[in-house]
């Protein structure tokens, strides 16, 4: 190839080349010829050479050898050479490059010069490839041109602003004056310029921000303009008048009104206007109806038009474009929250969207929906969601499993509807479910004692039907062992009633420890079932003794200790087997202010409250996070709180009975050494009021740990809900709060709440703690109430 080929024969050669090998040839031939022609000191053809260099370029290959060859075409005086050195510059060229420091001085000359397209020329190049040095350095000479009689040139210079002020903050006090005044301007790309140059100002400085909100009317003048204005061949877009130029209008309007009514107030007729003259058959039209609506849900806006906004996002719904729906169905879930009835309305339309192809919308169709859920439509909208959940694709089945579990705790409208829905969705999905369904589907089960027959009975039809869905598998084998006496006796009166046989529901259980889809967590649930199963029955106990003893050699070592410790239950201590498999007590959930058992009481003690006295009641309606008072035991003066010496409120632990006794055989693991008994933990009274009383008691665990154990009781003849005990300590002392034993006091002292609080003191520091009590009396009241322990009785 001829170094002097023109540009469009080397394109003609790179394009013809069979292989990547022969055009890699036929460039790194011709780079060569360029470098050579680079090298003389007078070459006419620069600008042809570095136009095939930026091609070259273009594809790839490498060409920073280039660099300086754009400098010295920037400096040339001819235009031709220049328009090329400056094009070079933008793409060979970036700030991190020594050489763009060269063409500072360039730059600065040609934007005096007078020819307008060579102001363009370096007006381009500042605003694409401009340091934060050279914007220090040619900012007075861009604001200079901001003032300018041309405006082709005023709106180069105001885009070009807009770069100087990203790269360096400071300035932005320097173009607001300019960019104020370019607002008056007729011609439209000046305008533009002047929004976005606006925009980036307001974006990036609260104060001019203040300022440009005056410029409100100007604004609503000129959208006004550009909405009733006729056909306007130079800036019509399918019969839109300039709909660059009103987008970004609306996003300056948004930006002004977002947390200020006064220029709210001012846009309200205008977008009103705007949503309804808009042309919403066009993709033009609904691009400007889609910023009117961000605008008026992110201003102070009037309500009527917020619900304007929202029928707009609802008719974006029924577009054949997917692009348009996903975009309405995220503004709306934004908005759900606030506006909760309003979209409510297109309920229809969003749950008809979970049935589109498209994966994006779908995903976005069953968030709205979710968030949808009330009260009120609890049992449509969930016959919709169980429908979606049995069709969706795999990657959101989990997704829609946690948010029917959900919306079916917080909506259900019976216990008997709850649980058929979450066994419906454990049917359907039940190995894309969270862990913790199945405790809280087991906790709900326990709670509703009237429908313990009902439910045994479906789980037990849903096991032997599929034992693929391990997280139903499991329930089902746990309600079995707990509640399998019912199912025996056949009676159901919520359910047709199937009579079931006690090698039935072995067999049952059998198939699921045999199965090879069963995992060792199904499996122990199973071989549980089958044990507790030994005290509901009566003539098949051998055949579960010989169930249990084939897993004690199992090789799963949980399986393992099961069946070991249920072949001991049969053997030794088979007097006490009854006792030990009776029925699971109710499970109650944690009381207000626990999380797993844990009390968010521990978080508390990093914070210093005002210290308060025993007989200074707290006001019931106090906000959750002033439970953050509760610490600075030894910033007050006031007397502290003398317990008094005497256990008045606590008394000896009950006796355990028959059971008890039984319970210490069983673990007497040494054969026959006698347990010595302890003397109870002294006790006093630290609170004593409105018939509810709380003791103390103490108990070392080593020299600096400390086991406090609170006991409340309620002497009146009502009871009380609702009971929480949270405790504060110095900073210095580590506390963790256990579990409570329960949330409801009953009358007359027939139960008691005890709360264990581990305390670690490993600086020996003074023991002291706040105690706060909060609970509802039976006339519905809230009663909060604190206490400080200034010492405690010796363990």
């Amino acid at each position: 190839m001829s170094p002097s080929v023109p540009l469009q024969e080397m394109i003609r050669a790179i394009r013809s080349a069979r292989t990547q090998c022969e055009e890699r040839g036929v460039i790194q031939r011709e780079c060569a010829a360029i470098r050579a022609q680079f090298r003389q000191a007078d070459n006419g053809g620069r600008s042809h050479n570095l136009a095939k260099l930026l091609y070259v370029h273009m594809l790839g290959y490498p060409a920073h050898f280039g660099q300086m060859e754009c400098v010295r075409m920037i400096a040339s005086s001819r235009y031709s050479e220049k328009r090329v050195g400056y094009l070079g510059a933008m793409m060979l060229l970036d700030e991190k490059q020594d050489a763009s420091l060269l063409i500072t001085n360039s730059i600065k000359n040609d934007l005096s010069n007078s020819n307008q397209y060579v102001q363009s020329l370096a007006l381009c190049t500042l605003a694409c490839m401009g340091s934060a040095e050279m914007c220090r350095d040619l900012a007075p000479e861009i604001d200079r041109l901001l003032r300018s009689s041309n405006s082709y040139i005023k709106k180069k210079a105001a885009l070009c602003a807009v770069h100087i002020v990203r790269k360096v903050h400071d300035l932005g006090e320097l173009f607001a004056p300019a960019a104020r005044s370019l607002l008056s301007e007729k011609n439209h790309g000046v305008l533009h310029g002047a929004v976005v140059l606006i925009t980036e100002l307001c974006e990036r400085s609260p104060e001019t921000l203040e300022r440009f909100r005056k410029t409100v009317p100007d604004l609503v003048q000129i959208m006004k303009g550009l909405v009733i204005s006729g056909y306007s061949p130079e800036h019509d877009v399918a019969g839109i008048s300039d709909p660059f130029l009103q987008v970004r209008i609306l996003r300056l309007l948004r930006i002004l009104g977002r947390n200020n009514e006064s220029a709210s107030d001012a846009m309200n007729d205008l977008l009103a206007q705007v949503a309804t003259n808009t042309d919403s058959t066009k993709t033009v039209g609904n691009a400007v109806l889609y910023e009117t609506v961000l605008t008026v849900l992110d201003i102070k806006s009037e309500s009527g038009l917020r619900v304007l906004a929202v029928n707009i996002l609802g008719r974006f719904l029924l577009n054949n474009d997917r692009n348009i729906r996903y975009i309405a169905m995220t503004s709306l879930q934004k908005i759900v929250v606030t506006d909760h009835n309003a979209v409510q309305r297109h309920r229809g339309t969003i749950v008809d969207c979970l049935k589109d192809q498209d994966a994006s919308v779908k995903r976005r169709a069953l968030e709205l929906s979710l968030a949808l859920v009330s009260a009120s439509n609890i049992r449509s909208m969930m016959k919709e969601l169980l429908l979606f959940l049995s069709s969706c694709p795999p990657e959101l089945r989990s997704q829609t499993a946690s948010g029917i579990f959900n919306a079916a705790e917080r909506y259900a409208p019976s216990q008997r509807w709850h649980i058929d829905t979450i066994l419906h969705v454990l049917t359907t999905a039940g190995g894309d479910v969270r862990d913790e369904t199945v405790p809280n589907l087991i906790q709900l089960i326990t709670n509703t004692s009237e429908l313990h027959s009902y439910t045994v009975h479906k789980l037990y039809r849903a096991l032997i039907t599929d034992i693929s869905q391990q997280s139903l598998v499991q329930v089902a084998c746990w309600c079995i062992g707990e509640y399998g006496d019912l199912l025996l006796k056949g009676d159901c009166q919520e359910a047709e009633p199937v009579q079931v046989s006690e090698d039935d529901v072995l067999d049952a259980l059998e198939t699921v420890l045999q199965s090879h889809m069963s995992s060792p967590a199904t499996r122990g649930f199973a071989l549980t079932a089958t044990m507790k199963l030994s005290t509901r029955i009566t003539e098949n106990v051998d055949r579960i003794r010989s169930i249990v003893s084939i897993y004690g050699s199992c090789i799963d070592v949980e399986l393992q200790q099961r069946a070991v410790e249920y072949n001991a239950l049969f053997k030794k201590y088979d007097h006490m087997r009854a006792a030990v498999l009776e029925r699971m007590p109710v499970i109650e959930k944690n009381s207000p202010g626990h999380t797993n058992g844990e009390s968010t009481g521990e978080a508390v003690k990093e914070v210093q409250p005002v210290r308060v006295k025993q007989g200074e009641p707290q006001q019931p309606a106090q906000p959750a996070g002033q439970v953050c008072d509760l610490l600075d035991l030894l910033s007050s003066t006031e007397e502290p709180l003398q317990p008094p010496s005497t256990g008045g409120g606590g008394g000896p632990p009950q006796s355990s009975g028959s059971a008890g006794a039984a319970g210490g055989d069983l673990l007497d693991l040494l054969g026959g050494l006698d347990p010595i008994p302890l003397a109870p933990a002294p006790t006093v009274t630290v609170y004593d009021k409105a018939g509810v009383s709380l003791t103390l008691s103490c108990e070392k665990q080593s020299d600096s740990g400390l086991t406090v154990t609170l006991t409340a009781s309620n002497s009146t003849d009502s009871d009380i809900s609702s009971f929480t005990l949270q405790a504060a300590v110095p900073k210095s002392v580590q506390l963790h709060m256990k579990a409570p034993s329960g949330d409801s006091l009953p009358a007359r002292g027939a139960a008691k709440v005890t709360q264990v609080v581990m305390l670690n003191n490993p600086s020996k520091v003074n023991l002291k703690m706040r105690i706060r009590l909060s609970y509802s009396s039976s006339q519905g009241s809230a009663v909060q109430d604190t206490v400080q322990v200034d010492s405690f009785p010796a363990p």
